[in-house]
């Protein structure tokens, strides 16, 4: 176990993370010059297409230190945008460290602190990298001090790096061997392996990916899930490279993928504990929380035949991206449909596109808005939830109605402030504080809500 290190990568969007990502694998001769691409761990179209990475993958690669020693490295991968921070929580519960890059030209910007202190709360060891040092508009020395402010580290451990030229990618690979502690669990417990993601095979049904904390998982065990009480056999195991390579036996620390012919999409819950059957675990994983929506919106078949499709389809959906929740719903205009829970609008934009590349769904999508909650004088305790003006009470019975409010932290440079505040008060947000982070950044703080932000 003390020669693998678990690592994630977390940054802003286009920071130069996945193009990192390219060069530590070539580093490694993970991928032969064949099968290399730019932004290889986005395989989806449309990840490409936007340039954003959308799905957490996870690689492992093979490292020989200078003084010879031979290192795993498990990458995982995470997407920067906000509407995808569920999949970098995920990510970063299955690690103990995180390089956290940073554009010499664009310094520290909102994705960055919040990833940050997802992974703090984790208690990581961070990395910070300077990408983009090759840029002609890089300012290395003031963002290395942005750095520094920010996580009160030596300007000394800032790695300078630029993705695309390959520069300081050996001193990226050996801060993570040196700095990065190994994985702590004891391989002669009972099994106990934390599910972080899974994804859908129509040949192969349902495949899991996990990390092992405790013990170790034989091909051909039989084995239970502990959220949701069923037991398996694991058909094949084997941890990933480019493509799956079957193992068999993975022990404690290491990262990997099972099959187990799991078909029903149900079956499989994100943050769930893999144990024995025979001799299980005591204690489940915590550390997961379950996700909250925050935007809603109506997706309704065009053909109302297609409901039983469309609900396969987004079962599998979920499966691959657990922060989409969903219950149906019928409306008098559209028929039956679903009503589904977003993380926002992009998550939202990104979701009907998967629906209709994916699984040939063509879909009408409502307006998106939020929750509320009524309170009728004649049960003053009792919560109605409206998500329609329709399901409204009566006026007359009407007690009151309470709608959802954020805290909105807002970074920004300090010339727009004064902006930005009449923005935020003309949308009914109250001011509730405001700091100076360096003489040019100010961080402020409203309480809004969350309907006008949607709108």
């Amino acid at each position: 176990m003390k020669n693998i290190r678990n690592f994630c990568i977390i940054a802003h969007i286009d920071h130069g993370k996945s193009t990192l990502a390219d060069r530590l694998l070539d580093a490694t001769q993970t991928v032969t010059k064949r099968e290399s691409q730019a932004q290889l761990l986005d395989n989806m179209d449309l990840e490409r297409e936007r340039g954003i990475t959308i799905k957490s993958h996870a690689i492992q690669m093979d490292y020989t230190a200078p003084d010879g020693e031979q290192y795993i490295l498990n990458l995982i991968d995470t997407p920067g945008h906000v509407d995808f921070s569920y999949e970098v929580s995920r990510s970063i519960a299955a690690c103990e460290g995180a390089l956290l890059i940073v554009d010499a030209a664009q310094s520290i910007q909102a994705q960055t602190i919040s990833n940050l202190y997802l992974a703090l709360e984790n208690d990581l060891e961070i990395i910070p990298v300077l990408n983009k040092v090759d840029l002609p508009s890089a300012n290395p020395e003031e963002v290395t001090d942005d750095i520094v402010d920010l996580l009160g580290c030596d300007p000394s451990e800032v790695i300078p790096a630029s993705a695309k030229t390959g520069l300081g990618i050996q001193e990226i690979l050996d801060a993570i061997v040196s700095r990065v502690p190994a994985p702590v669990g004891d391989p002669d417990e009972p099994l106990q392996a934390l599910v972080f993601d899974s994804q859908y095979n129509q040949f192969r049904g349902v495949e899991t990916i996990f990390r092992v904390i405790n013990g170790s998982i034989k091909k051909g065990q039989y084995i239970k899930f502990v959220a949701t009480g069923e037991s398996y056999y694991a058909d094949e195991i084997g941890t990933l490279k480019l493509n799956q390579v079957p193992k068999k036996e993975i022990k404690a620390g290491d990262v990997g993928y099972l099959i187990t012919g799991i078909k029903e999409a149900k079956e499989v819950k994100v943050g769930d504990t893999i144990t024995d059957h025979a001799k299980p675990t005591t204690n489940a994983i915590g550390g997961f929380e379950d996700v909250k929506p925050m935007v809603f919106a109506g997706i309704y078949p065009v053909d109302t035949e297609d409901y039983e499709d469309l609900r396969s389809s987004m079962e599998k959906l979920q499966l691959n991206d657990a922060s989409l929740v969903f219950a149906p719903e019928s409306s008098a205009a559209l028929g039956f449909g679903f009503r589904c829970g977003f993380l926002g609008m992009l998550h939202l934009e990104i979701i009907q596109e998967r629906l209709e590349r994916e699984f040939d769904m063509t879909v009408i999508t409502t307006v998106p808005n939020v929750s509320y909650h009524a309170y009728t004088h004649k049960n003053p305790d009792e919560i109605l939830i409206v998500n329609n003006p329709t399901d409204l009470p009566e006026p007359s019975s009407l007690n009151r109605v309470e709608e959802p409010y954020i805290k909105a932290t807002i970074i920004t440079k300090s010339d727009f402030v004064g902006n930005v505040m009449s923005l935020c008060i003309e949308k009914r947000g109250v001011v509730t504080s405001q700091t100076y982070l360096t003489t040019e950044r100010v961080e402020m703080t409203f309480d809004m809500p969350l309907a006008e932000i949607v709108f």
